[in-house]
């Protein structure tokens, strides 16, 4: 039986949903982010409670079958973004297709209609927030990161990083070092 969890986005959150679940003698035979294949089938009863307690660490059962499918739209996206070490070699609409099974334009439009942001802006926001922890960490270059991240370019990188935050990366940057400096001066 499958089981879709809403707000699963760490390790941390598949380890406590492996927990509750052992602890109402289930077995969970895969954990994914926002996903959990359970052996047996679950009672009413096991579900309530699995649905309380998950409530209580901040996660949610979903039931719905729209809810479900954003949910598994924005943790395809985070895992591909924020998870892996290098993002698709197709294009991403291709990409969510195929591991979601489901049209890209059916995918696009009830995105859009929950969320209120299309599905590419939302992987835009990521890329940037992703790009964020790059500069942060200092672990690559301008260059590097917008090839990491599947930019055409530095100036695309930057372009798209200043529409998101409103700064360049490299004032960004500048930023973080003041930032690092100030607090050894205390």
């Amino acid at each position: 039986m499958i089981l879709f969890v809403k707000y699963m986005v760490s390790r941390r959150c598949k380890m406590m949903v492996e927990q509750e679940l052992k602890y109402l003698g289930l077995h969970a035979l895969v954990v994914d982010l926002g996903t959990v294949e359970v052996l047996e089938d679950i009672t009413p009863e096991q579900r309530a409670q699995l649905k309380v307690n998950l409530l209580r660490s901040g996660l949610e059962l979903m039931d719905d079958h729209k809810s479900i499918l954003i949910e598994r739209i924005k943790n395809a996206i985070i895992e591909m973004v924020h998870h892996s070490d290098e993002l698709p070699q197709n294009n991403f609409s291709d990409y969510l297709s195929e591991k979601l099974q489901y049209d890209y334009t059916y995918l696009s439009n009830i995105f859009s209609e929950v969320r209120g942001i299309t599905i590419q802006q939302f992987i835009i926001n990521h890329k940037i927030e992703r790009a964020k922890e790059f500069i942060l960490y200092n672990e690559l270059s301008l260059l590097e990161i917008s090839y990491k991240l599947h930019y055409s370019s530095v100036a695309h990188l930057s372009n798209q990083f200043k529409k998101v935050t409103g700064l360049t990366p490299t004032f960004f940057k500048k930023l973080k070092e003041k930032r690092t400096q100030n607090l050894e001066n205390i």
